[in-house]
């Protein structure tokens, strides 16, 4: 198969399993969307959705967010973990979006970025799911599976990322991201993994991947 072919096949794969593909995180607007993606940085969306609701149901919003001290809110979201550094980073960007933006998330990168503990990803997710703009948030599921797929060479997100909005036409990229993640949790995990469930790797993988994980089942 070319590289064309085989991100045709990946395509067309994912749209067969995942013909309506659900966004992990719980949210309801761009704001709270930002807030529970900020929260699932080293967390699990299972942890993070049953934490959103305590905090969103006492702010859910900007402005009833900042009449709640950092400590208060490092109370609540601290079964997601670094809840020190989040606490400060929700406090510290629902005080500039009042400041900056009218309390309105902005639909753009380079302010998203702006905002203490906002990275890329997390601007990209926001982007991509609140906004409809086209991105490719990266996480550690797309990161594996691109290198698995012989699409990447799996040095770094940055590269991955460059590498995915180059294979994968952009109107599909929104879309691929969240089939992508679901795929890997589902049929192509870090941990436990059964190469035979895994039929886009085992049709398309990179040949040292799969020889790789042969040599381990053999022991």
């Amino acid at each position: 198969m070319t590289k064309q072919e085989k991100v045709t096949f990946v395509i067309d794969t994912l749209n067969k399993i995942y013909p309506q593909i659900p966004v992990p995180l719980d949210h309801k607007d761009p704001y709270t969307l930002l807030i529970a993606v900020l929260l699932s940085a080293q967390s699990t969306d299972v942890r993070v959705n049953q934490i959103t609701p305590i905090l969103f149901e006492i702010a859910d919003n900007p402005y009833d967010m900042v009449k709640l001290s950092v400590e208060e809110i490092r109370e609540i979201i601290k079964p997601v973990g670094l809840s020190p550094m989040k606490a400060k980073g929700i406090h510290g960007l629902s005080e500039m979006l009042i400041e900056k933006h009218n309390g309105i998330v902005p639909a753009s990168f380079e302010a998203l970025e702006s905002f203490p503990a906002v990275g890329h990803k997390t601007a990209s997710v926001v982007m991509s799911q609140a906004f409809n703009i086209p991105a490719f948030p990266v996480d550690t599921h797309i990161h594996r599976l691109m290198y698995r797929w012989g699409f990447t060479n799996g040095k770094n997100v940055v590269q991955t990322e460059k590498d995915a909005k180059r294979l994968f036409p952009k109107d599909l990229w929104n879309t691929l991201h969240l089939q992508i993640i679901w795929y890997g949790r589902q049929y192509s995990p870090a941990r436990g993994w059964d190469l035979e469930k895994d039929i886009i790797t085992k049709t398309i993988g990179r040949k040292s991947v799969i020889k790789e994980y042969l040599k381990k089942v053999k022991k």
